[in-house]
């Protein structure tokens, strides 16, 4: 009988450990089961018709199948370089509905231009999966002497301070890409920042400045019709739907690196369970074939793979342009 009853009280002893912890796992396990319990937010720092617009709706239509039917809504908010959304978004609740779509910029390089900035990109997101990439070109009028991009830096070299250059607004790709390449090649170039990527196209095509650095969609059509010239491609290897465009590299200028990528995150501590569901249907979005063809018709290629890949992208990125932020002293507007 003592046997027995020491036995017993073992047990209910050892049941009262573990009992605590296992409840501690319940609510999160449950939380996580019963997500999503409301529409979820995919908040874009884009307007409407947008690459990165464009995108985001065509996942969120897809993420609507892949998850029961959930309902899945874009919301802009464009303004300050992306980093009003990324905000936004940062300071939301980290339960799976309130994702951010964002790009390099507020991702990667923001927090190195903006003092201020309410939210660290690498500590304030949950990575959950890139998923398009652009090619990024440097493109000039067709008017302009320069066929190559060796002509056109032996140009600005023979007359330095003359040429200038367009961008899409102070401190985005466009202006801290063409900084890289005048520190890498050597050029005074003049840096005239446009209020966003039709107005420097603009600005281009009507000869006002003599370059450019844009996503290659959006001058598409002006190269197509003959009234822009693209010089090189600013990434390590040829794109496929550019396979003419040599790269930097390939012409002497292997520093000028600048993918430009999209990516979707969630707030930091947003449930791992509920990060790897999203990854999984996104990737599953983005793998089907009309999402691609879609996708490839908006000038973008998928990306996809698991949250890991981007928070390298991330962590890559950051490291890469805080040194040319830093020496070029580029403040926000």
């Amino acid at each position: 009988m003592n046997t027995q009853a020491s036995r017993r009280r073992a047990l209910a002893g050892l049941a009262a450990a573990v009992l605590p912890a296992t409840l501690s796992l319940s609510p999160a396990r449950a939380f996580a089961q019963a997500w999503p319990s409301r529409p979820i937010r995919l908040v874009v720092p884009t307007p409407p018709g947008s690459s990165v617009d464009v995108a985001a709706r065509l996942i969120a239509e897809g993420l609507r199948g892949k998850l029961g039917g959930a309902t899945v809504l874009v919301e802009n908010k464009p303004g300050a370089g992306g980093t009003i959304a990324a905000a936004d978004v940062a300071r939301s609740a980290p339960d799976g509905h309130s994702l951010f779509v964002g790009f390099n910029g507020p991702l990667a390089t923001a927090e190195h231009v903006f003092p201020r900035l309410p939210y660290k990109p690498l500590e304030s997101f949950a990575p959950i999966i890139a998923t398009v990439s652009q090619p990024h070109v440097l493109v000039v009028n067709a008017a302009h002497p320069a066929r190559t991009l060796r002509e056109f830096v032996a140009g600005v070299k023979a007359a330095p301070g003359k040429a200038n250059y367009a961008s899409v607004g102070n401190a985005s790709a466009s202006h801290l890409t063409m900084e890289l390449f005048k520190s890498a090649a050597g050029l005074f170039i003049v840096h005239i920042p446009y209020n966003g990527g039709p107005a420097a196209t603009q600005g281009l095509i009507a000869g006002d400045v003599d370059a450019l650095f844009t996503a290659y969609v959006n001058v598409q059509g002006p190269v197509s019709a003959g009234r822009l010239r693209v010089l090189a491609l600013a990434e390590k290897k040829r794109s496929p739907r550019l396979p003419e465009v040599p790269t930097f590299a390939e012409q002497g200028v292997p520093q000028v690196d600048a993918p430009l990528w999209n990516a979707i995150v969630a707030p930091a501590g947003t449930p791992a369970e509920i990060v790897g569901k999203l990854n999984a249907a996104i990737d599953a979005v983005l793998a089907e074939p009309a999402v691609r063809e879609k996708l490839a018709g908006g000038g973008m290629d998928v990306i996809g793979g698991r949250p890991e890949l981007l928070a390298e992208m991330m962590r890559t990125e950051s490291a890469k342009w805080l040194p040319v932020v830093r020496r070029l002293g580029i403040k926000p507007d």
